[in-house]
């Protein structure tokens, strides 16, 4: 065994999932798996063990393998900033902003993929198999020659490559034809199976479609995943924040979480949509965001830019009535550098804008630096008993006159600005998994949680229960058949 690259016909086909899927299963199974993504855009990022940052994908498939998180499984990440540059993280490190045209120079993409490809060898040396993902479609012929992350990253490992098409979207025969035909023949031969994802029905309907494809493609169907609502895995595209906008409920405790164009690490919100008590929904509608019951300020990787579309749109004006209305009011992050007195960025990180005002809910200043701060944390939230764990990614330095902190980190220094329960802000990501904060919360509109919330223990769970859904639809013994042959 060795690796395995699980491909696309599309971007958001479900790679991310099957990925993290396929790492449980070859743990079940006794093997040591580790993902890997030689290059992912997200504005969704982990702090590993070391206090570097990779792409959260990755992060969750590798809880998924059971081992810690590495840069060398994300060695390349784009944390877009605005519609035409992002930010490269290399090796878990900022390493300054880059517009598309900078980045896509054939010349500059080598010496990225010359990374790649070490970190790969790197993770290879330890773990047996290499789970890969790649990145949208395999078969965008105008960017072969500069591709870090798709076939010219499996022809490097050699690696048994399964393509997945999403049948939901429709169109899959012509995805899945023209995707093969379009490879040249030392790279179709890497393909062994083909994947449809999320198949609606008696997956046995498909029996012609199966034959039909494998007729016209020469490469087995390995499996019909069906489509689920049942099964949790935490996903970093934004495309699945859309089927999460939801509106405000009856006999719920109605959280609003402001859109914000740039943001990030909204999966910072999962955990409070397993609680029966909260209805979770993201929304820049004002009407909304007044009438919610507590509203979260989110993480952005363009804080000053957000901070000012929102004013425009209104939404901005909706969270100071809310906060005057005795509504609950948390930022996290950005949106805590959002909520204080001024957000200044003497360096330019996130563009022109040297200085603004905050919102001014609480009176703490923030300047961006030029070094990011990427940590993983266990920490105490205010006097509440029991150690929490989160973790901080973020360029920003925020300051108070006085100390009021909501957090006390494992070092015994101070996280935060804590006004009051109903208004304070905190740099660190993961918070409300933590079941004792999200009590905190509710309690402050007058509500109780009946019952505590493991949220890992529910990761775990989630990942089993994919694995065996995985295992009864698609042809494990083929997957293993083939990679003994490697």
């Amino acid at each position: 065994m060795k690796s395995i690259m699980i491909a696309g016909t599309a971007s958001d086909v479900g790679k991310s999932v099957i990925t993290a899927g396929f790492c449980r299963i070859f743990k079940q199974d006794g093997w040591k798996p580790a993902p890997f993504k030689a290059q992912n855009m997200s504005l969704n990022s982990f702090a590993t063990p070391d206090g570097l940052e990779i792409g959260r994908a990755q992060a969750v498939q590798a809880e998924a393998a059971g081992v810690p998180c590495t840069t060398d499984m994300n060695p390349v990440l784009l944390k877009p900033s605005s519609d035409v540059s992002a930010q490269l993280v290399l090796h878990g490190k900022p390493a300054g902003n880059r517009t598309a045209a900078e980045y896509f120079t054939t010349a500059y993409n080598n010496g990225l993929f010359a990374e790649a490809t070490a970190a790969y060898d790197r993770l290879a040396a330890q773990f047996n198999p290499v789970v890969m993902e790649g990145a949208g479609s395999i078969s965008e012929i105008n960017l072969w020659d500069r591709d870090i992350v798709n076939m010219r990253m499996a022809m490097h490992a050699r690696a048994d490559v399964y393509l997945v098409a999403d049948i939901d979207r429709g169109g899959i025969f012509g995805s899945i034809y023209g995707t093969l035909a379009l490879l040249p023949p030392e790279q179709k031969a890497l393909v062994k199976g083909i994947i449809i994802n999320k198949f609606r029905g008696d997956t046995r309907l498909f029996d012609d479609g199966r034959k039909q494809l494998e007729r016209l493609t020469g490469v087995p169907v390995t499996g019909i995943l069906p489509y689920f609502r049942d099964i949790h895995i935490e996903e970093e595209d934004t495309v699945s924040l859309q089927t999460k906008y939801r509106r405000l409920a009856a006999d719920k405790v109605n959280i609003a979480v402001v859109l914000l164009r740039h943001m990030s690490n909204f999966t910072d919100f999962n955990a409070l949509e397993k609680y029966e008590e909260i209805n979770l929904f993201y929304t820049d509608n004002p009407a909304d965001i007044v009438k919610a019951d507590v509203v979260i300020l989110p993480g952005s990787k363009n804080t000053i830019g957000d901070l000012m579309a929102i004013r425009s749109n209104g939404a901005a004006a909706a969270v100071l009535q809310a906060a005057a209305a005795g509504k609950t009011v948390i930022g996290i992050c950005g949106g805590y550098q959002m909520m204080g007195a001024t957000i200044a960025d003497p360096y330019g990180v996130e563009g022109e804008i040297r200085e603004t005002a905050g919102l001014g809910l609480l009176p703490v200043h923030t300047h961006l630096a030029q070094v990011k701060t990427t940590k993983q944390q266990f920490f105490r939230f205010r006097d509440m008993p029991g150690t929490c764990v989160g973790y901080e990614i973020h360029m920003g330095v925020t300051t108070a006159a006085a100390a009021s902190p909501v957090n006390i980190l494992g070092d015994g220094s101070a996280d935060g600005y804590w006004l009051s329960p109903k208004c304070w802000g905190t740099y660190l990501h993961g918070v409300l998994d933590n079941d004792v904060v999200v009590k905190q919360v509710i309690g402050t509109v007058g509500r109780h949680i009946s019952a505590g919330f493991d949220y890992p223990a529910f990761r775990q769970q989630q990942y089993d229960k994919l694995a065996a859904l995985m295992r009864e639809h698609l042809d494990m013994q083929a997957v293993y058949s083939s990679l003994a042959k490697q």
